[in-house]
Formats: C-alpha cells, structure tokens, sequence
C-alpha cells in the first residue's frame, strides 16, 4: 500500500507544474495542502537561481547564480554548478512547515509537498532529517520531486527511491500533460484510512 507519491524526470520537463496542478485539483475537492516547490527565478531568459515558495506564496532564496550571490562573508559556500546555495533562507522558509505538518486537526490526512528533494536542498541536515521524520509519519501523505539518478547516487534520494511506501512516476515531454489524473488518483488512494 503505497503511503506516498513521488515524480521524478529530468531537469525542466515540467514536474514542478504537474506538482502545482496536482495541488490546485486536490485543494479544490477539499483537501488540505501544505509545504513548498522549488521556482525558477529568471531575469529576461537568462535563469539566475530558484526560489523556495510555500504553498501559501512565502518565497525565500534557494540559490543565484555565484555572481549575483554576493559575498558569503566567511560562511562555508555552498554551490550546486554555477548556483550558491542561500542555505539560511532556504531553512528559514522550509523547516517551519515540517513542524506543522503532523497536526491535523480532525484526523483528517493532509498532502505535504517536497518539491524538490535535490542537491541544493540536501546541503541541509536538518532538511533530511525532516524528510525522513516526514515520510514515516502516518499523519500525511508526501508528494514530491525527486532528481534522476545521475552521477554520484544521493542518499536520501535512493532511500526515497528505494521504499516500499512510494510509489514514482516518471514524468516526461510526452506524459507530462496527461500524468495528472494518475497521480491525482494515487494519491487519493494513499490518503484513505489503512484498514
């Protein structure tokens, strides 16, 4: 019985969009939502970072490009390719809504969404371990985003990855507009009580 539900794809296929419909449909029938996505922040067409954004629009800096980061002022940097990580802001903004997330009032199940579990995000030990706590708490179901295995494997993405309470669709150009109702569907069956 699946408990929770992932997407994974490649960089810029869209799995954040099929993320933020998939929480429009399920707020719209009533289902509470909660957590964040990763945005892209972009100046003209040239992408110069991300942002982290709740669900209730709180917008903190994820990373910029390292020359418009500024100076890091002695901290140890943090930087996935040619983005530094604004770890402070990142914390700030996601870590409050793991605290939350287990009070649901009316026994009611709610969605938390992780969007995404990813290199920049993993720089953060408390963010992991909010995951973890997260995903084996029975008080929500999570869906979230997580990277393609490339490279040098992730931890916690190959534990997401390897559990047997996820399950993972993979989003493509050619799915990416008619994934949704699965993944709606999946996740309305994870949200029913386990009997």
């Amino acid at each position: 019985m699946f408990k929770h539900v992932f997407l994974t794809g490649p960089p810029g296929v869209g799995k954040t969009t099929v993320v933020q419909k998939a929480c429009e449909a399920l707020m719209s029938s009533g289902v509470g939502v909660e957590g964040f996505y990763t945005e892209e922040v972009r100046e003209g067409s040239r992408r110069v970072g991300f942002d982290v954004v709740t669900v209730t629009g709180e917008r903190g800096q994820l990373s910029r490009i390292r020359d418009l980061a500024g100076s890091s002022h002695g901290r140890q940097e943090h930087a996935v390719g040619q983005y530094v990580v604004d770890l402070p802001s990142f914390e700030n903004v996601a870590l409050p809504l793991f605290r939350d997330v287990g009070s649901a009032e009316g026994g009611s199940r709610k969605v938390f969404v992780i969007d995404e579990i990813g290199k920049m995000e993993l720089f953060s030990q408390p963010f992991i371990r909010a995951v973890r706590h997260t995903l084996d708490s029975s008080s929500c179901t999570v869906l979230g985003t997580i990277p393609i295995p490339k490279g040098k494997p992730l931890g916690l993405v190959e534990e997401v990855r390897s559990r047997r309470d996820v399950k993972i669709f993979t989003v493509s150009k050619e799915n990416r507009n008619t994934i949704l109702q699965d993944i709606l569907s999946t996740v309305q069956t994870c949200l029913q009580p386990s009997t």
